[in-house]
């Protein structure tokens, strides 16, 4: 190993990447990985902090430091057996987690150089998870998971571990929640969730899919059958601009132009559900999020003329990741920041056709911490648009809590509950964007290991 001045002076490692003009026109992964070289090499810059920040940085707790000392020594199955004892999607988790605001955010080594490439590190070793251990020694109690996204995997996985016999019921027809029909195949593979999976199957969890709580089953129904439920069902209700025009054809949620893309095949031209022709045409994308940069990157590989993301704050304020952001100025997105839509307006035939933008400018923060935009009086400006996708955020989707009307719900449409996800109703928990409305893969992930071990104490004690 080297020595620590040696490890202070190491640059960070980058991560290969497919060339911009090649990725751009199809939707095959940017990101290629490390190789067995470029990971020892990363590793070996790690400090190997006693106390190590990045550990509580973890929302499901995974022993970095172990994880890269043995990265550093070439021993990736071990490596992969750490990762594995507390994340039930690595894979996946490496590839789309916000690090920088996490793990790497916290990194010691970031203060003096760039952080330890954490991400990187944990998608690499993830191809060498052994398979899945039988299920544990069952303890006869069954629970049931609504949703099969983040939340409802990382509980799963870890009730399977502990013994109980788990059943996951998503509502749509293909399994991995938010992970298949909101995340484009450049970012996040679909054979990736489908691999993960496949791990939580082998362990003794069932999947059911085409099953909706709340229309088909009740949560009361549920418990008639099983011990305790877990809601973990995202919040995949859009929100919408509430201007003028929102109405015309060529107008979508991030959420359903995503879903038609992504499940729906909707990039085939033989799409039964195509998204309008968009080739040639101007697109315009509505939001500063990692949504919004998916829709934006996903427009681009459909042929569009031009992609433009419209922001209503700065640079410094975008919420999106960094490296989703520098991808897709590389394949040609272009950002119009500190601009708010007024109008969007289409011809006669309902067809949109423009929009028309408020100029913006910061001033002072918001409740979270973030200057509010300020429209700057008599400074608007139109531009034509073919295609507009609306990506400023979701909300629960009330079809489950309307049909439980005994749950508390709190003002925001969301569930309350308590530090291990149990809601106001026995046996039941929740966690993810159900219960602190739309946030990312790993923090939905942490509510479910955190409901988990509540679970399990509900059933046999800790």
């Amino acid at each position: 190993m080297p020595t620590r001045k040696e490890r202070l002076a190491m640059s960070r490692t980058a991560m290969p990447t497919r060339p911009a003009d090649e990725r751009r026109n199809d939707f095959e992964e940017v990101a290629l990985g490390f190789d067995a070289g470029a990971v020892v090499t990363e590793a070996s810059r790690c400090l190997l902090c006693r106390r190590p920040p990045c550990v509580d940085e973890c929302p499901v707790g995974v022993q970095i430091v172990d994880l890269i000392e043995h990265v550093a020594e070439g021993r990736f199955a071990e490596a992969a057996e750490i990762v594995a004892a507390d994340n039930s999607l690595p894979s996946i988790c490496g590839r789309v987690c916000p690090q920088e605001r996490q793990c790497e955010g916290a990194c010691v080594m970031g203060r003096k150089r760039d952080p330890i490439a954490i991400g990187a590190i944990e998608r690499f070793v993830a191809d060498y998870i052994p398979p899945a251990a039988p299920a544990a020694e069952t303890t006869g109690h069954k629970v049931a998971i609504v949703g099969s996204g983040p939340a409802g995997l990382a509980c799963a996985g870890d009730l399977a571990r502990a013994g109980h016999d788990v059943t996951v019921f998503e509502a749509l027809h293909e399994l991995g929640g938010v992970l298949v029909y909101g995340i484009p195949e450049f970012r996040l593979p679909k054979s990736v969730v489908a691999d993960e999976i496949g791990r939580l199957e082998a362990q003794g969890v069932a999947f059911e899919t085409d099953v909706v709580i709340g229309a088909s089953d009740s949560l009361d129904d549920l418990l008639v059958t099983h011990d305790a439920v877990f809601i973990g069902v995202g919040a995949g209700l859009p929100r919408f601009l509430n201007v003028p025009g929102e109405h015309l054809i060529g107008v979508f949620s991030a959420n359903e132009f995503l879903t038609r893309l992504n499940l729906m095949k909707a990039y085939e031209p033989d799409s039964e559900t195509p998204i309008i022709d968009i080739g040639g045409l101007p697109v315009a994308v509505f939001g500063g999020g990692n949504t919004a940069m998916d829709a934006a990157r996903s427009a681009v590989r459909l042929g569009a003329g031009s992609v433009t993301v419209f922001y209503r704050r700065s640079d410094e304020e975008l919420p999106a990741r960094r490296e989703e952001i520098e991808h897709a100025k590389e394949e040609g997105v272009v950002f119009e920041l500190l601009t708010s839509p007024l109008e969007l307006r289409g011809n006669d035939e309902g067809k949109l056709t423009s929009v028309v933008l408020q100029r913006m400018e910061l001033g002072e923060p918001d409740e979270s911490g973030r200057r509010s935009p300020v429209p700057l009086e008599g400074d608007t400006f139109e531009t034509d648009v073919s295609l507009a996708i609306v990506a400023i955020g979701n909300a629960p989707n009330p079809l489950l809590t309307n049909a439980s009307p005994d749950l508390e719900v709190g003002r925001r449409g969301t569930l309350v509950v308590d530090d291990g996800g149990a809601t106001n109703k026995t046996g039941v928990y929740a966690g993810g964007d159900i219960v602190t409305g739309g946030a990312t893969v790993i923090l939905a992930m942490g509510a479910g290991r955190r409901a988990a071990a509540a679970i399990n104490e509900y059933l046999v004690g800790a």
